[in-house]
């Protein structure tokens, strides 16, 4: 079962002494558009890759793609997406590769549960 973190949670959790990284899945639109997390000013190293592109064909070769970050296995991945549901696929697909893996269960900009990232107050770009 994959660990579901609310945006307004995580620095309480990176404050616990987790060793994480951010994964942000988004496509390069939403990035442009809607702004990008910045994750360094919270310690947190920031990866992005998107799982899908124009945000419905999906990325053969995400796994691959995302090895080349050549990210710890001992570093627990934080996926992120707009509201939690591509972030989630993410982290499925890289918990059968053996790392480690959280959602943010509210995304970048909220869903129906919690306000998102942005929202939060957490740094962006």
């Amino acid at each position: 079962m994959i660990k579901q973190l609310a945006s307004k949670d995580i620095k309480e959790y990176l404050q616990k002494g987790n060793k994480c990284v951010l994964l942000d899945v988004r496509t390069k639109e939403e990035w442009i558009q809607d702004g990008k997390p910045d994750g360094e000013k919270l310690g947190l190293k920031t990866y992005f890759l998107s799982l899908l592109f124009q945000g419905r064909i999906v990325n053969e070769n995400f796994i691959e793609e995302f090895k080349k970050f050549n990210i710890d296995r001992d570093c627990q991945i934080l996926t992120l997406c707009g509201s939690g549901n591509r972030s989630q696929g993410a982290a499925e697909l890289l918990i059968k590769e053996n790392y480690t893996c959280a959602n943010v269960s509210d995304g970048f900009l909220g869903n129906s549960e919690n306000i998102g990232w942005k929202n939060s107050g957490l740094p962006c770009k």
